[in-house]
């Protein structure tokens, strides 16, 4: 089993053909992808596959979505904790930060969690009844 690196999957699903290092990779990283028999990747990989999609190439969050459901049903993938991700992409869908979500869903067991995002988190999680509840500290 080969694991991926988040620039794999970048060269994958992004075609930049003025990065001549990127068009280059590219061919290989469809290679890997079609071709292995099986490949794992990590869940600390698709949170920094959002971000480099998302900061360094401009995707949108129902992009980024589409991209991960892609690589959820390719046949050869295994993606760590894939549940927790499809919760994530849905809540991400719904307005929440992707990384957020994450904490979130790895948060599950706690009362609450503590964080002083409060309109882009706090509000947003309340807005959508999570749990645990998003609070903010006021001492």
């Amino acid at each position: 089993m080969i694991a991926l690196d988040t620039n794999v999957l970048a060269r994958f699903y992004v075609n930049d053909p003025a990065d001549v290092e990127a068009a280059r990779q590219r061919p290989i990283a469809h290679r890997l992808l079609t071709e292995s028999p099986q490949l794992f990747v990590p869940l600390t990989v698709i949170l920094e596959l959002e971000w480099v999609l998302r900061a360094f190439y401009g995707f949108a969050a129902g992009d980024f979505v589409r991209v991960v459901n892609h690589l959820l049903g390719l046949p050869n993938v295994n993606v760590e904790e894939w549940s927790r991700i499809a919760d994530a992409l849905a809540w991400h869908t719904e307005g929440l930060d992707f990384a957020d979500a994450l904490h979130l869903l790895a948060s599950r067991h706690c009362t609450e969690l503590a964080s002083f995002d409060d309109r882009r988190f706090a509000r947003r999680a309340k807005r959508l009844g999570v749990t645990p509840p998003v609070v903010v500290p006021a001492k």
